[in-house]
């Protein structure tokens, strides 16, 4: 084991790190939840305008990370942005969150969806889902584990099928003859807006996790941008045809009713194998996130146990395979665990009994039906909380390092970091209000974060203390 990866590491070329935001990004969102997203429009126009508003959004706040990678490129992220800006506690608590909340929750979240289709299309008791999601976790961090190039070539892979698929469903839907209708027949239902645009946002949410392995990417100055760019563009074309080809199979009505969108217009176009199929694109779609997200998360992980002696475990690198290996397998670890406690009866009494010892009321399970609702539930208000910090931070750094080489800056400004910030504010708004029960359960881990910065500090020896 070494305490830091070789320079020859940086070994993602621009398409490695598209495939890696696309594989991160088009995750579960808009096979399982376009339905719930329609029915919360007053007509169909509006849905797709909403799918092109967010994708908009998001091309804006990657102007914004490809100034702040391209300028700060450590391995690390938003970790070095806010360490840089606010000092290494807010850093600290950042990784932490990361670790014990946020990407692990992801992480498990993306598992389930994996284990729930894997089940149907094995037809398999549907009480193994659980074991399903923890072996998906298990396994893509073993393969993670053999080094950059196995992780990159896994994700070239996944993200290529699920391309394939993606362009499959798009042709099959749009060139389906039928007499789909796009007439609005009910009025809206739902709470409107505000929750479609949520999903939306959440189905774009991934694209900054490329900010993680920025000094793995060759030539970043120019490839980073790129990346960023090229995958957000190519991610809001796919989205508005996917969502298209429901509306042309499916109708606006019928779309509006199904649960599970892909499902039903494959099934409508092919039949039962073209039900199975969307089936296993969704599983190849899903995994390609998980696998993303391990591999660029766990480069955080090590960046974090490089400068703090308390996670100093998680920043060895292993000689040989030049992985970060036990960030990835703390990582892994963390994940099924909450896989396991949201999964089961035994993980959520033990979860209510820990909620309990707190005087919070038990989490109401049959509102968060399912391992997906509840971790994505409960990963996302924190999630909003730091995408929104280091908005803030943009600004800071600006102020601070204004001499600093800016390889790339983000047009208009501060139109574009002002944007941004006004997204992050109504996800958090709405991330917090849809978790509220949840709160309690997020409040805990994220504020054991304090005490264990602190310790880290006293850790260090003194003569290398950092004051703030």
């Amino acid at each position: 084991m070494s305490d830091q990866p070789e320079k020859e590491t940086a070994a993602l070329s621009v398409w490695d790190a598209v495939s890696l935001i696309i594989g991160i990004v088009i995750g579960t969102t808009v096979f399982k939840m376009s339905g719930t997203i329609f029915a919360n429009v007053p007509d169909p126009w509006t849905g797709l305008g909403l799918w092109l508003i967010c994708g908009g959004l998001s091309f804006v706040g990657a102007l914004c990370y490809a100034e702040l990678a391209t300028t700060y490129p450590r391995l690390g992220g938003e970790y070095n942005y806010l360490t840089r800006a606010f000092g290494p506690s807010i850093g600290f608590l950042f990784g932490w969150s990361q670790l014990a909340i946020i990407q692990t929750g992801s992480i498990g979240a993306l598992s389930y969806v994996f284990a729930e289709y894997a089940v149907k299309v094995f037809g398999v008791d549907e009480k193994l889902v659980v074991w399903f999601a923890i072996a998906a976790v298990a396994g893509l961090t073993a393969l993670n584990c053999l080094g950059i190039h196995s992780g990159k070539w896994t994700q070239n892979l996944l993200s290529a099928s699920k391309t394939l698929g993606i362009v499959m469903l798009i042709a099959g839907g749009l060139s389906a003859s039928g007499s789909a209708s796009l007439v609005v027949e009910r009025p809206v239902e739902g709470p409107g807006l505000s929750l479609a645009m949520i999903l939306i946002l959440y189905a774009y949410g991934g694209w900054n996790d490329a900010a993680f392995v920025a000094a793995d990417v060759r030539d970043r100055q120019r490839n980073i941008p790129r990346a960023l760019l090229l995958g957000i563009g190519i991610i809001s074309a796919c989205y508005v045809l996917i969502n298209a080809a429901y509306l042309a199979t499916l109708g606006f009505e019928g779309l509006r009713a199904s649960h599970q969108p892909a499902s039903d217009a494959m099934k409508k176009v092919f039949g039962s194998f073209g039900e199975r199929a969307i089936s296993v694109l969704v599983m190849v779609s899903a995994l390609g996130s998980v696998n993303g997200l391990v591999f660029s998360v766990s480069r955080l992980h090590a960046t974090v146990g490089a400068d703090h002696r308390v996670f100093s475990l998680l920043g060895r690198w292993s000689t040989w395979s030049k992985a970060p290996v036990w960030s990835l397998l703390v990582q892994g670890g963390i994940a099924c665990a909450m896989i396991f406690c949201v999964g089961t009866d035994a993980g959520r009494k033990a979860v209510d009994a820990g909620l309990a010892t707190i005087h919070a009321s038990p989490v109401p399970w049959g509102k968060y039906y399912g391992g997906f609702e509840t971790l994505y539930a409960a990963s996302a208000p924190i999630f909003w909380l730091f995408f929104l910090t280091t908005g803030i931070a943009y600004f800071v750094l600006r102020v601070k390092d204004p001499k600093i080489e800016r390889p790339f800056r983000a047009p208009f400004f501060p139109l574009c970091p002002l944007l941004f910030c006004g997204m992050c504010v109504f996800g958090l708004y709405s991330a917090t209000t849809y978790a509220t029960p949840l709160l309690p359960l997020i409040a805990v881990p994220f504020l054991l974060g304090v005490p264990l910065y602190f310790l880290s500090e006293r850790l260090r020896p003194q003569s290398s203390r950092r004051t703030e």
